[in-house]
Formats: structure tokens, sequence, C-alpha cells
């Protein structure tokens, strides 16, 4: 019997963490994969993140109606990854499925995701999604941008793999939460640790909200955190640039020294060459010290023990003086709303 545990980061699932809750208790029996594999959801890890809505007061109740329900309290807002880290690190299964908060995920993938993992003798399974992600097109456009710049620029073709949906070892995944520092990428720090990977196609399920949690800016600050955290691929692009632009000099000084000697230049003497080799190389000059502040910067939290995420003992109004009547009226209304 394999023993899963299920980590789920919640931001703002009020209206949709009840729904998959419900779902994954349907698996906590013992269940049977298309393989033969024996498993149990015995643990849902949910992992408050201190959204804007009023999640809080819903995990209080699953935590209240499901017996294998644990809810992790973190001190504030840490973002997808560090909440699933969290989550990771209080997980006690052999195995840990990660899943989004939105219903996207069908937790029916669960025994596929176990079935690969023993055929292949692989440590972590990523989900390979077969349908359009239900995002709109745009999102999705730049979603695989931002990969393929990953793939080729960066020279990280793992890239194109990652998904939160996703099960790990159990093992695996518990040891890196306890040595993951501050800016690790989860997907990046996995493939530091993990040596045989593979994918199991699945299909995305519409989202249970309206909008997604991920703002353009939020999902490109994601995007830098995994050029960052990907070592020093950043800073050979800076010396991949340098040499690009001393080829371009050679190539402009030419172009220069023939229009003199042909007489096909009317500009005034000097103009041309000092104005291309300002430009180039200032521009050069300042992409690679902020790129190079952007890796001392995270070496600097590092240093300075700025933690990837602090968990507390209980939600934030807890500690607010709020009576329990009140709290328990807000929960039973939330309740009755799902």
């Amino acid at each position: 019997m394999h023993s899963i545990s299920v980590v789920v980061p919640v931001y703002q699932g009020e209206k949709t963490i009840t729904a998959l809750v419900e779902e994954l208790d349907g698996l906590s029996g013992p269940c049977v994969s298309s393989a033969g594999a024996e498993f149990s959801v015995d643990e849902v890890v949910l992992v408050h993140d201190n959204g804007p809505d009023r999640s809080d007061v819903v995990l209080l109740e699953l935590e209240r109606r499901f017996e294998q329900v644990r809810v992790v309290w973190l001190s504030r807002n840490y973002g997808q990854d560090a909440a699933t880290i969290a989550g990771m690190a209080a997980a006690r299964g052999d195995w840990v499925v990660t899943m989004d908060e939105d219903g996207q995920h069908d937790p029916a993938c669960i025994g596929s995701f176990l079935d690969t993992a023993l055929a292949e003798r692989a440590d972590l399974v990523y989900s390979k999604p077969t349908n359009t992600r239900p995002h709109g097109f745009l999102r999705n456009v730049t979603s695989r941008g931002a990969k393929t710049v990953l793939a080729t620029v960066f020279s990280f073709p793992a890239s194109a793999r990652f998904e939160s949906f996703r099960l790990i070892r159990g093992d695996i995944g518990r040891q890196l939460a306890e040595v993951a520092a501050n800016g690790a990428y989860l997907d990046v720090a996995l493939t530091w640790v993990v040596g045989n990977t593979a994918s199991v196609p699945v299909v995305l399920r519409a989202e249970g909200r309206e909008e997604s949690g991920y703002n353009y800016r939020r999902l490109f600050s994601l995007f830098w955190k995994m050029v960052l955290c990907s070592g020093t691929r950043g800073l050979r692009v800076v010396s991949l640039l340098g040499v690009t632009l001393a080829l371009a000099g050679v190539i402009v000084a030419a172009v220069i020294f023939v229009q003199a000697v042909t007489g096909d230049n009317n500009d005034p003497e000097g103009w041309a060459s000092m104005i291309v080799a300002l430009l180039v190389c200032s521009g050069a000059i300042l992409f690679s010290l902020g790129l190079i502040a952007e890796y001392l910067g995270v070496a600097l939290h590092i240093l300075v023990g700025k933690p990837l995420y602090l968990k507390v003992d209980s939600p934030r109004w807890a500690d607010s003086g709020s009576s329990p009547s009140r709290v328990a009226s807000e929960t039973n209304g939330v309740a009755r709303e799902h």
C-alpha cells in the first residue's frame, strides 16, 4: 500500500478548495490504480498563504470535517513555491502530490502518476497537459515563450516540462524542503536532486473561479526567479552578449572604414563610431551590472538568513481578539455557501 500526501497551497481558494478536498476524500480508502498498484491518500496538507479572501475560515471548517486534512498556517504571503515547499516539509507519505487549489487538476490522475513512477523507476513525475490551458490566449503564449527562452537562451531544457501538478518521492521532497533557501524555485531545485523524471498525459479542467490569482507582474517575477535560480546560466548570457557586441563592433568598424575609403560617409569625422560605441557599450554594461546585482541580491538574502517561509500556530484573526461565537458563525456561513 503506497501512502500518498497531497499538498495544496491555498491563496484564493475560498470558493474552490472545498470541492477539491471532497474529491480527494474519495481516495482516502484503499484504491487500486489501472496497473494494479494499491494506494491511499492518507493526508491532505492545505497551506494557507494569506490570500485576500476568507480561505482561512474555510480551511478551519475542512480541518474539522475531514480527518485526513491538516492545515499549515504561514505568517504572511510567500508565494506558491514557498507554500508548496512548506507543505512538503510537513507531509508524511511515501509519495507527495502537489496540486493547485483552483480545481483544474483532476485527483483521479494520481493513480496514473503512481503507475508511471513505478514502471519507469522515476522519483518525480510531472503532468503533461494534452489540452489548451484554461487561461487567456495571451497568457498561454507568454508562458510558452518564457519556457522557450529558458530552454534555448539559458540552456535549460528541463524547464519545458515544469508543472505544478506533480508526484514526488516523499523522502526526497521532505529533505529538499529542509535545505531549500530563500530564492529557491522548486522545479529548478528538483533538477538538482532528482535523476530520473517522467511525465503523464493529463486533461486540465476549467478553473473553478473567474480569474487567476496570477497577474502578468507576478508571472514575470516567477520567470525571473527561475532564471536566477538556474545557476550561472544568466552570467553565461552576459559573456555571450559581450562576445556578440565585440563581433558587432568589428563589423561596424569595417563598415565605417569602407565608407571612409570610398568617400560615402558624409557624417562629421568620428561621429558614427563614437555614437555606436557609446550606445552599444553602455547598454551592455548596464545590462550586465543589473544581472550581477540580482545574483548578489539572492546571495545576500541567504547570507542574512531571510527565511523561505515561516509557519505560525493559528490564522491571523485568531490572535486579534475575535470571539469564538463570531468565528463559529462565520465558519458555518461559509460552509453553507459551499
